[in-house]
């Protein structure tokens, strides 16, 4: 049963701030209107959000947990404190907070399995989302795993550039990059596949020359290490699994078609730009594209997609010149905190529409068959024409919350993190004193106190999903807070941002007039689609 949630710990300045942005909406369409004031608002409101906690380098990582010093038998000491070499070895992921070995102790917090309760649909039901159609935690999901790579074999250490840069697309090495390129006109290896109705799409090459015997086309040989799901899958799904940047890649349907958008785009831009400069060899043509590409998705991610979680009447911009001389500016250095706050896993809907019927998620998974019959607009218009499911407690799909929500909380165990309140001092928000201060809802409040017995104990994890959403936003409040200060910090820094970078010297006359004039995934979807006559509907937002 949902109640009223008591504000009175969300800090003053907090509301205040709240207040001004998600109202007065003529006076922020008139602030906006004139492009000075708006580049000066657009700065300080970004400024506003990132200087909310300590700005880069972090003092911590996971280095600190390691339970031995490299090639010896010496443990190594778990006391907190800053190395050279935890500010510099990127391979160990950084972190906000230190860690907190009091909360974890064995037996202070309640047992993992008993937490279920708190993620599980009450009675079946799914809470779908008032904001977002399912595009939305397709593209969360797909642009967040180029860079939160947690190491497979080792939880504390990372397997990531630090960047947006569509390692998904393109791979994280070098040598993977070149597995996928034709060296023909700069373009990405792909081939043409029909679709039910017969017409041809482009899509990435086949990865297995016998998927039988988990035989992989020699020309993919070390592109990556196929992951255990992958492995298990049936000989009628890896038939059609594509050669694509990382192994998570073929993952789902979502996951599949937006990586297949950018092989598409990819390729057009490789067109456009020998039209133009018919000059250019293939290297010069794949780098520009390359550029032009992930400048495109760094646009979108700072546009389209934040604006879109926000509930502010002011649309936030890119703009590369206003920030770089600000003390935020400093290399990436991906935290495990953002990690956990991007694991929306009840974002997801168990069920949906596929081709008109009702269909449930497990069937989309490794399963490309479904998407090359669709095709991209098709599939991409369906997606966009049903809600994604509301992000927090009660709301995940059954089989996601032994294998995701568990895990996550166990994870989070094990580095040690430290408690939802301390999260919420770091990010500028007063520390909950009652449970009624997290949610309204008067079920949660009575499972989080019975589990944990007093707010102080909050996993960080737990604390996040539990609080209430706010008015016309996708997320709860100290979720949105951190995807702000480390999204905007941390995207702003690509050195395709750089003033110096950032202009047509760097993409061509002609890749500076398509970077400047696409905004949306629209833009992307209905200029790779084969032609129609039609215009398909391509948006985050219901």
């Amino acid at each position: 049963m949902a109640g009223k949630r008591d504000t009175s710990k969300d800090g003053l300045g907090n509301k205040i701030q709240t207040l001004v942005l998600t109202n007065f909406k003529g006076l922020w369409q008139l602030l906006q209107s004139n492009e000075f004031i708006k580049r000066k608002v657009n700065k300080t409101l970004l400024n506003s959000l990132i200087y909310k906690i300590p700005t880069r380098p972090n003092a911590y990582s996971m280095m600190t947990l390691d339970e031995h010093i490299p090639d010896t038998n010496i443990p190594k000491k778990t006391d907190t404190y800053t190395s050279w070499e935890s500010l510099n070895d990127r391979t160990y992921t950084g972190r906000h907070l230190p860690p907190d070995p009091k909360l974890n102790a064995e037996g202070n917090l309640p047992k993992v399995e008993d937490l279920a309760i708190l993620f599980r649909k009450r009675d079946g039901k799914t809470i779908y989302s008032g904001k977002s159609t399912m595009l939305f935690p397709y593209w969360v999901q797909w642009f967040t795993d180029s860079f939160l790579r947690l190491n497979h074999y080792n939880k504390l250490k990372n397997t990531s550039n630090h960047e947006i840069d569509l390692c998904n697309v393109y791979g994280l090495t070098r040598k993977q990059t070149h597995l996928l390129r034709s060296f023909q006109g700069g373009k990405l290896k792909t081939q043409k596949l029909k679709r039910q109705d017969g017409v041809e799409e482009e899509y990435p090459l086949f990865y297995y020359a016998d998927p039988a015997q988990d035989k992989v086309k020699p020309e993919f040989e070390g592109l990556y290490e196929p992951i255990n799901d992958e492995k298990r899958q049936p000989i009628d799904k890896k038939q059609y699994m594509f050669a694509m940047g990382v192994e998570r890649a073929n993952v789902q349907i979502g996951y599949v078609m937006l990586n297949t958008l950018c092989f598409r785009e990819h390729n057009r831009l490789c067109d456009e730009l020998a039209r133009n400069y018919p000059d250019w060899d293939d290297e010069r043509l794949f780098q520009t594209s390359r550029n032009i590409l992930m400048a495109i998705i760094l646009k979108i991610i700072m546009e389209e997609y934040i604006n879109h979680i926000t509930p502010y009447h002011f649309k936030l911009f890119a703009d590369p010149e206003a920030f770089t001389k600000e003390s935020w500016h400093r290399p990436n250095y991906m935290a495990i905190e953002f990690d956990f706050v991007y694991r929306w896993h009840s974002a997801i809907p168990e069920t949906f529409n596929y081709n008109g019927k009702p269909t449930h998620i497990v069937t989309s998974l490794w399963n490309n068959k479904m998407f090359i019959d669709q095709g991209l607009g098709a599939l991409m218009e369906e997606t966009c024409s049903q809600p994604g499911t509301k992000i927090g407690l009660f709301n995940t799909p059954d089989i996601l919350v032994e294998l995701t929500e568990l895990p996550s909380i166990r994870l989070g165990r094990q580095l040690q993190l430290a408690s939802y309140n301390d999260y919420r001092e770091l990010c500028g928000f007063p520390r909950v004193t009652r449970f009624e201060q997290v949610t309204g809802n008067e079920f949660a409040q009575e499972k989080l106190k019975e589990l944990y017995g007093h707010v102080d104990k909050i996993e960080f994890f737990v604390g996040l999903y539990a609080e209430d959403g706010r008015e016309n936003s996708t997320i709860p409040a100290l979720v949105a807070r951190l995807i702000g200060i480390d999204a905007f910090s941390q995207a702003l820094t690509n050195p395709l941002l750089s003033p110096n970078i950032f202009n047509k010297e760097t993409f061509s006359p002609v890749g500076w007039e398509i970077l400047q004039n696409t905004k949306t995934v629209s833009d992307l979807v209905n200029r790779n689609v084969p032609p129609s006559g039609k215009k398909y509907k391509v948006t985050f937002d219901l």
